[in-house]
């Protein structure tokens, strides 16, 4: 018996997440590297999804505020990333999700994009949740490191009272002493409960924080396993960073997928999401 349902929300007017819908993929590098590799990664991952019937949104920061290191590689800044999302908007048709970090990014960032992002570390910050939920888009809030699940409770009521319900809730691990992550299967049904999809963060929720001392460190083994241990629970959707070569990139590397492998590691997925949801 899958768990139980939940509320659907409505994607840039194109597709739905939740119900009993097969799982919505957030898919696309750590952070805008380029404008060139976010096109390349965006053109392959639309024409995967389309090859697989899977509803995609693409996803990259344009900023990471919360890097170890203050020499850690940041990205473009808001307005130069917001010109490099829009042109994959435009030209590709995908929906776009992107983190913000501050209550005043939130207007300008809901003029581009279709979903906003709430990092981790940011998703007790209610002036920020407010200032995210008055924009009337989708929010999909990351489960903070530190908080169980059942504590998100008081991040969705933060923002049905600002009057929005267009929320996802998104698991990426917990800390698990130094320098370590885990994830509580259990929270993946805990979260349910709200009423609201749950986005399972593969990629994130097997980093090593500040691992590598000045950077993160990750184990890429475990994310296809975790990939279908979340869908045999049930979960609407996930959420994993590609890149064309890991190795060397610029933020997250030895968490992310690669682009090439991420086809075969889907078409697993499906089978196991249409077997639990009945298909």
């Amino acid at each position: 018996m899958r768990i139980n349902e939940v509320n659907k929300i409505k994607i840039a007017n194109k597709f739905e997440v939740g119900g009993n819908e097969r799982f919505v993929l957030i898919a696309g590098p750590c952070v805008i590297e380029s404008e060139e590799m976010v096109m390349e990664i965006a053109t392959e991952l639309k024409m995967i999804s389309k090859r697989l019937n899977i509803n995609l949104i693409f996803k990259a920061s344009f900023d990471k505020a919360n890097r170890t290191s203050i020499n850690g590689f940041r990205g473009p800044g808001m307005e130069e990333g917001l010109r490099i999302l829009k042109r994959v908007k435009e030209e590709l048709g995908l929906p776009i999700i992107t983190d913000v970090h501050e209550i005043s990014q939130c207007e300008k960032v809901a003029e581009v994009v279709d979903i906003l992002q709430i990092p981790a570390f940011l998703c007790r910050q209610t002036d920020l949740l407010i200032a995210a939920a008055k924009t009337g888009l989708p929010v999909n809030v990351k489960k903070g490191q530190f908080l169980a699940p059942w504590d998100m409770k008081n991040v969705v009521k933060k923002m049905e009272d600002s009057g929005n319900k267009n929320i996802l809730l998104c698991e990426r691990g917990t800390t698990f002493g130094y320098n370590n992550m885990v994830v509580d299967m259990r929270g993946l049904v805990e979260m349910r409960k709200f009423g609201y999809p749950v986005i399972f963060d593969v990629t994130h929720s097997v980093q090593r924080p500040g691992g590598f001392g000045d950077a993160t460190a990750g184990d890429r083994e475990y994310v296809y396993p975790l990939i279908r241990a979340g869908l045999a629970i049930g979960i609407d959707g996930i959420f994993a960073e590609v890149h064309p070569n890991p190795e060397t990139a610029k933020s997250d590397g030895p968490n992310m997928l690669r682009l090439s492998e991420i086809e075969e590691i889907l078409k697993t997925a499906i089978i196991i999401d249409d077997l639990v949801k009945g298909r």
